[in-house]
């Protein structure tokens, strides 16, 4: 409009006066035009510049791990295999002493256990033995001490009964040695053991003894080069055959020195292997802790050998790099031909160290040929060589799954179908993932659903069940029939995109790949899913960099037999691996602040209980849900049209429809701070799973037991199995019901467990307050 009315002005003036002052209005109007055109064109120009991105040059690093040891040196180190007949007379588990469960040693102890999946019990050292042995088989496969102090100050008994337990049954002992804290002292024996001790001293080229029997995923031969971090190692120094070195290293100077110190330079021995031909048991002492990380792989390989195989790994890793967000970014930032060349190049090199190698490329149909020339030419190269790798459905905009319902869902799932056809991407693994992650967990049915109903979805991945940190507690579990399998991260995120900006800088990142957090996902998880980014793979190529470095190293280190099948195979050996995952364990999404982000605006967490009534039966449960229903702030849940009263959530297979399903039978209260929900079951009480599963889902929540007398209460249920035409208690009397013993019919004994076993309150109110404290739990006697 203001062009318009100028231009009207302009013809309106030239039309006026005589024909001489218009051939001057005609100068004037021409420059006007000139002149406009001109700044026309200096705005089109500098808004060209400031709004259309351009590409940084970019400066991808280049691997920088190298194994010293060549192929034929390679060959000399095969893994051993621990199994022997002595881990027929032990259990899976690790007793653990520690002097507190808070130290950094313990955490660092616990933690690693926690992340190789190793059950085990902490004891602190100044209590009592736990029960070493069941029947005629030992409890623990091996023993580790946070301390050398907690074993050798132990009381007398104690040790005594510890060491012929390890005697008896071939179990081995860990046993970390920590600097002395006395100023002062450099030497020190350890008391019965033909051992001394030097504290306090800085090592160097740090290498493992080559011709031991422990290495199963270790692969000797490899030096830590240059000084380690810590300065306060303890190294040993022995005169008798049982002992046998596991590592070495060089003396360096301590760092408080100034540069010309001069270190004598001699090898020390920094873990040590106590093979038992002095007493009859074999021990591994560090002469640090965890913290360094070869002292994780020894760890393992220890925990291998001194259990004779009972607790070893398997050494296969199934590896699966997913490069969500393809066509997806910020213009500028995206991949371009020569990026994804590179990226197919890289692919090959990586096929010769895992089998069956390929990137897992998540795709968004909608965001194809939205960025610049460089950019959607890069789109192209990745269609052209979409043959090469492995594809799975994104969302169509990338939208977040928990925003929508299940149609408009299925909608978006549908074009980026079509957009699939349309370019002959071969998506073919029944897989897919989320963006964010949203709607796998917390649960969106809807998702699921569409999945199904679109893709054929079998699996997916996330890394946020239960939790995202602490990561080596991420689990899978199995919902609607899908596979929903741990993924883990690897340093890289949307905004990676530089190794100049990479936070904490580049070292960061290199001590994550060279035995750091991304290291050890390899060393620890035989299922491992990658989550990655397109961006990662443009700019500096930040994925590239780090995968090919960190499979390097995890080559030269370890005999880890890396390779790669599809997500369906994975997900079936993770649920074979660990079936106790299978089940889900619902929890609140309100707890956790990322778990809030990513559930529904629709949903709130008003709709939970406050407080349950559980039992057990016949002890009046019914009779109180009806006078606590009179009370107008207190609101019970629906009938359910199976089960009546009771919604039977947390003790059956409703449990596994998940926190929507259970939501459903619970009204909006009106006001969420007055009102108070409920829930009432009979069958709560006993359940065997139930104290856990309500605690996670319900961690607050009031818990409410009524408690008659247990004869009183055996002989109301087998009354009311009377009263319902029960064939057994019409034809027994309640006296040969309870008196039954073993070897009566199983229908009687079915009824005989049902009428006592509620009854043994003891056992049921100790399950439920490992869960809650008991400020939490009310007896209505």
């Amino acid at each position: 409009m203001m062009f318009k009315r100028f231009w009207e002005r302009l013809k309106t003036n030239y039309l006026r006066g005589s024909p001489l002052h218009r051939v001057g209005r005609t100068k004037t109007l021409v420059s006007a035009i000139v002149c406009l055109s001109f700044l026309l064109f200096i705005a089109f120009t500098y808004h060209f510049l400031n709004s259309s991105p351009v590409h940084r040059i970019a400066n991808p690093p280049e691997p920088a791990i190298t194994c010293r040891m060549n192929n034929l040196q390679k060959s000399m180190f095969t893994p051993k295999d621990h199994t022997s007949k002595e881990r027929l007379h032990i259990g899976a588990r690790v007793l653990v002493f520690v002097e507190s469960q808070y130290s950094k040693a313990a955490k660092q102890i616990t933690s690693s256990l926690q992340y190789a999946r190793i059950d085990y019990k902490l004891e602190n050292t100044g209590h009592n033995l736990p029960t070493l042995t069941h029947s005629d088989k030992g409890r623990f496969a091996v023993i580790i001490f946070e301390s050398l102090e907690a074993y050798v100050n132990m009381d007398n008994w104690n040790r005594q009964l510890l060491d012929k337990y390890c005697q008896d049954y071939k179990v081995g002992m860990i046993i970390f040695v920590h600097s002395a804290d006395e100023y002062g002292i450099e030497k020190e024996k350890v008391p019965g053991l033909p051992l001394i001790l030097r504290y306090n001293v800085a090592v160097k080229d740090y290498r493992l003894n080559a011709f031991t029997d422990i290495w199963r995923i270790t692969k000797p031969g490899e030096t830590v080069l240059d000084n380690i971090e810590e300065d306060d190692w303890v190294v040993f120094e022995y005169n008798h055959s049982t002992y046998e070195p596991l590592s070495y290293a060089k003396l360096a100077p301590p760092p408080y020195l100034n540069s010309r110190y001069i270190p004598d330079n001699s090898t020390v021995v920094c873990a040590l292997l106590d093979r038992g031909t002095l007493d009859g048991i074999q021990r591994i002492f560090f002469g640090n802790d965890l913290s360094f990380w070869v002292h994780q792989m020894i760890f393992i390989d220890g925990i291998s050998y001194l259990s004779h195989g009972k607790l070893s790994f398997d050494l296969e890793r199934y590896i699966l790099v997913d490069v969500d967000d393809i066509f997806v970014g910020i213009t500028g930032t995206r991949m371009t031909a020569e990026d994804v060349e590179a990226m197919a190049k890289t692919q090959e090199r990586l096929q010769k160290e895992v089998s069956n190698f390929h990137f897992n490329l998540g795709f968004s149909g909608w965001f194809y040929q939205h960025g610049t020339s460089l950019e959607n030419a890069g789109d192209q190269k990745i269609l052209e060589y979409r043959n090469k790798f492995w594809w799975f459905g994104h969302m169509w905009r990338h939208e977040q799954g928990h925003k929508f319902d299940q149609a408009k869902l299925e909608t978006s799932m549908i074009k980026n179908y079509q957009f699939a056809k349309e370019h002959d991407i071969p998506v073919m693994h029944q897989y897919a993932v989320a963006p964010h992650h949203s709607g796998v967990y917390p649960v969106h049915e809807p998702l699921y659903q569409a999945w199904k109903n679109v893709w054929d979805i079998r699996v997916t991945s996330t890394e946020e069940y239960p939790r995202l940190y602490p990561s080596w507690k991420r689990r899978g579990f199995i919902h609607k029939r899908v596979m929903v399998l741990p993924r883990q991260t690897c340093g890289l995120f949307t905004k990676t995109l530089y190794i100049d900006t990479y936070p904490g800088g580049r070292k960061k990142l290199d001590d994550s790949i060279q035995g750091g957090e991304l290291f050890k996902t390899f060393l620890y998880n035989p299922i491992n899913i990658y989550m990655t980014h397109m961006g990662n793979y443009a700019n500096d190529r930040l994925a590239l960099y780090t995968f090919e470095s960190v499979i390097k190293f995890v080559k030269c280190w370890t005999n880890l037999k890396l390779k790669q099948v599809t997500p369906l195979e994975m997900g079936i050996k993770y649920f074979e691996m660990y079936p106790e995952d299978k089940e889900p364990v619902w929890q609140d999404p309100c707890v956790y602040k990322r778990h809030l982000q990513i559930w529904s605006a629709n949903k709130s967490c008003d709709r939970l209980p406050k407080f349950l009534v559980v039992g057990p039966q016949k002890t009046g449960t019914t009779a109180l849900y009806k006078f606590l229903q009179i009370h107008p702030a207190i609101l019970a849940n629906y009938n359910s049209p199976e089960t009546f009263e009771e919604v039977q959530f947390f003790n059956g297979n409703n449990y596994h429809k998940g926190i929507d399903w259970y939501m459903e039978f619970f009204p909006v209260p009106g006001n969420a701070t007055s009102d108070f929900l409920f829930e009432k079951s009979a069958n709560y009480f006993d359940g065997e799973l139930v104290p856990y599963r309500v605690h996670s889902l319900l961690p607050k929540i009031k818990i409410i037991c009524i408690l008659i007398d247990p004869a009183k209460r055996a002989y109301s249920w087998y009354q009311h199995m009377q009263a319902h035409g029960d064939h057994i208690a019409s034809n027994y009397t309640f006296h040969e019901i309870i008196t039954a013993p073993d070897s009566a019919p199983r229908k009687v004994r079915e009824l005989r467990n049902r009428s006592l076993i509620p009854g043994i309150y003891v056992q049921h109110l100790q399950k439920w307050l490992e869960f809650f404290p008991s400020r939490q739990v009310s007896e209505i006697i």
